[in-house]
């Protein structure tokens, strides 16, 4: 006898997700509730009863003080809202796939469009899937009931209507439903919301059976995906399906002759737990001494040794919970409630190598684990609590994408187009596109720093994750610039960065929206680029000048008021002021001079000198320093006027009235 094990077999991802939160409610101390069976798996829901988990049918039933799981097939809107009403404890353990299928029918729903469910109507995902839809929604099994919601709703082919599935719909018949809807719904939306764990396991069973004798289905009787399992091999084989091995004598009776050289195969359903699936293959090494007669030795030891790669297999990945007894230099020894006893290499306990296992755990402490490797013989069990938080951390990260939680890690490395950022010890992937909140913005500079970033991509087969810093930025932005516009008003100060240059001005990052000073705000002087004041990066200190809230623009002023070069001139260089100047310009009728800067008077040639010249060139060139009076001031034109021969002359006559003083101090 020959058996060989499909590789996808027992827990999928959603109900192990939902089966570990029961768990971790339970080691909390909490009184737990699951809506409905958590799993369709009566031995694996009686081992939870057996613990204290009550199953209730509706929210109501719940006690105070209790909190209800809301299973991995997910509910109806209508039970969360009541959930939510009662002021009910819950744990959400719905499926992120199916939750996924949630979110497309009610958007479809909201925008009126009619949605088509494949599925299998009594199902509860899809009872939870409809629950979620509130217009028109229609469900189909296979491609014939797809065909007469076609003949009786004719109208339905000139509409946008939406196509989903149940998460654990057979995949050969959706491929058949897939061809008529693509003929008939030209302007529908179809969307393939078959489990990818779905659609795997399916494959590897039909792959299995094409090459096996028969086939054992293991799992529970009211399990969708068991029975699809069930379904997609019998065209291949004899498939036998068995909740538990105690059924596996009674039903493989009329194939024990013909099992000597059988090639068995062995696949379960995604509610089935590791430790059934191994009693199961246990039974089926009893059945084999019994089946085989007068076994050759090596018959034997091929069978043992088979069997015990199957068991590895099973005992690989799967997941327990232990109390630390023991801590040596090299290994940590746990109890983990088994007869054997359980130990975790020091290079399995954690991600950093140089760990020493003394600094990371201490007698009494409880952990989860993961089972590496079970050694019957020797009655030990080789677990990792690295690869525990590994996992953990990948589904972490895993259901980020479908919630769009944001997640916390640091940047650990900049690499060629992005930067890998850590999170859970998980490393996620950031290209430079999603690094920064702008493309130009340097990506050296986020090394080593924590950031906050949402998964966008997940690629669950290689276990990688594409994140996102620019999406949590922009929403970041997005409220600081709600807080903005809730305060802001004309005068108000603000300290701002430069946040880039143009022609015509300087924009400022206020936090969360930008301002503009325009270029002639910058200063009371001319320039011809803002380069010439401030540059990218500067802290400035600002005020609005004015605010457009309809169309989201800011006018900020930069220069201040007691800066302005006229409120100097007046205070500080009255009419009749004499004064050095720098002449700046020549025309036909004067020069103009540099009084101080910012503001230039005018010398008409007839206050160049004190007799006649032709031109001012005659006397004055650029860049002369001169003595002047100023003897006019028009503020309102913004004029200045100034003379250089009325200076001259107050000169002459200071110098007159000295030399009168000093000849008659001498008699």
């Amino acid at each position: 006898m020959k058996i060989q094990i499909a590789k996808s077999a027992g827990f999928c991802f959603g109900v192990n997700r939902a089966v570990e939160m029961v768990y971790s409610l339970l080691r909390e101390g909490k009184q737990v509730y699951t809506l409905g069976p958590i799993i369709h798996n009566p031995q694996m829901v009686r081992q939870l009863g057996e613990q204290g988990v009550q199953i209730v049918q509706k929210p109501e039933e719940v006690p105070a003080g209790g909190t209800v799981v809301i299973r991995s097939h997910g509910v109806p809107q209508s039970t969360m809202d009541r959930i939510k009403e009662l002021g009910t404890n819950v744990a959400d353990a719905t499926c992120p796939f199916v939750a996924k299928i949630h979110r497309i029918v009610q958007e479809a729903s909201q925008k009126g469009q009619p949605v088509l469910v494949a599925g299998d109507r009594n199902h509860p995902e899809v009872e939870g899937i409809l629950g979620h839809c509130a217009g028109d929604c229609y469900v189909f099994g296979s491609a014939e009931e797809l065909k007469r919601i076609n003949i009786e709703h004719p109208e339905l082919s000139n509409q946008p209507v939406c196509v989903v599935a149940q998460t654990t719909f057979n995949g050969q018949e959706w491929e058949n439903c897939l061809k008529i809807a693509r003929g008939v719904y030209t302007n529908g939306a179809i969307f393939d919301t078959i489990c990818n764990a779905t659609a795997q396991r399916q494959a590897e069973a039909v792959a299995l059976a094409r090459v096996s004798d028969l086939m054992i289905v293991i799992g529970g009787r009211q399990s969708s995906n068991t029975a699809k399992l069930q379904e997609v091999c019998r065209p291949f084989c004899q498939t036998i399906l068995v909740e538990t091995a105690a059924e596996l004598r009674s039903l493989l009776e009329p194939y024990l002759g013909s099992l000597g050289n059988a090639k068995i195969g062995i696949t379960a359903g995604a509610s089935t737990p590791a430790s059934i699936i191994k009693e199961v293959l246990v039974t089926m090494t009893e059945i084999n001494e019994g089946a085989v007669q007068n076994p050759t030795e090596a018959t034997e030891s091929n069978f043992a040794e088979m069997l015990e790669e199957s068991l590895k297999s099973f005992n690989t990945d799967e997941k327990v919970h232990g109390v630390v007894v023991g801590i040596t230099p090299s290994e940590v020894y746990v109890d983990v409630g088994r007869k054997q006893a359980g130990f975790i290499p020091a290079s399995e306990l954690s991600a950093d190598p140089n760990v020493k296992p003394e600094d990371v755990v201490k007698i009494g402490d409880e952990m989860d684990l993961l089972i590496m490797r079970t050694n019957d013989q020797e009655g030990t069990i080789m677990l990792s609590k690295k690869r525990y938080d590994s996992i953990k951390g990948w589904e972490a990260v895993a259901a980020a994408e479908e919630s769009q939680q944001v997640l916390t890690g640091v940047v650990t490395e900049v690499i060629k187009g992005g930067v890998i950022a850590v999170t859970n010890g998980i490393r996620v992937f950031i290209p430079a596109s999603q690094a920064t909140a702008s493309r130009g913005d340097s990506l050296d500079e986020l090394l080593n720093k924590e950031v906050q970033f949402r998964i966008i991509e997940v690629n669950r087969s290689r276990r990688r994750a594409v994140g996102s810093i620019r999406s949590v930025l922009r929403d970041l932005r997005k409220a600081q610039a709600e807080k903005f516009w809730e305060t802001a008003e004309e005068g108000k100060e603000y300290t701002g960065v430069v946040k880039s240059l143009t022609a015509y001005g300087a924009f400022v990052d206020l936090g969360g929206i930008d301002g503009m000073i325009h270029i002639s705000e910058l200063s009371w002087t001319r320039v011809k680029h803002p380069s010439e004041v401030v540059n990218v990066g500067d802290t400035v200190h600002v005020y609005i000048k004015g605010l457009d809230r309809e169309k989201g623009k800011i006018s900020l002023g930069y220069k201040r008021p007691e800066d302005n070069p006229w409120n100097i001139l007046e205070r500080d260089y009255p009419v009749g002021t004499i004064c050095d100047v720098t002449i700046v310009g020549m025309t036909t009728f004067g020069a103009f001079a540099r009084v101080i800067p910012g503001i230039d008077g005018l010398i008409h040639i007839s206050q160049i000198a004190d007799h006649r010249i032709e031109k001012p060139q005659d006397v004055l060139k650029v860049g002369d320093e001169v003595k002047v009076k100023i003897t006019d001031i028009d503020f309102a034109k913004k004029r200045v006027s100034l003379s250089m021969r009325a200076a001259a002359e107050e000169e002459a006559a200071a110098q007159d009235a000295a030399a009168v003083e000093e000849a008659a101090s001498e008699e």
